[in-house]
């Protein structure tokens, strides 16, 4: 019995989140209604993943030691500096004595 309502536990806490996503993403990809597509912008964070993805990866990271690991990792590379000097291209860059300015697009 407790084996099952831990199952079920975790069913409800993947499940609901990754619904509550799909239904959130159907709903902005039509457009309708207006109102609540706006809300839903406005509330989305511009970087990083919803609550349903943080939740299955982090579910995915405790039965999987490699996930963990790839989480880890891709915290670091948000934090770590992409330096001109370190031979990483640069994001952007303003030359103000030629008189020029260099965006790249992120892939």
């Amino acid at each position: 019995m407790m084996m099952m309502s831990g199952l079920l536990t975790m069913a409800v806490l993947v499940l609901v989140p990754f619904m509550l996503a799909s239904v959130r993403h159907v709903l902005v990809r039509v457009g309708r209604p207006k109102w609540l597509c706006r809300l839903l912008r406005a509330r989305t964070p511009s970087s990083g993943v919803g609550v349903g993805a943080t939740v299955t990866d982090e579910l995915h990271a405790f039965l999987n030691a490699n996930k963990r690991v790839q989480l880890e990792r891709r915290q670091e590379q948000l934090v770590l500096r992409d330096d001109t000097l370190d031979g990483a291209p640069p994001q952007m860059g303003i030359d103000l004595d030629a008189g020029t300015a260099v965006v790249r697009k992120r892939h």
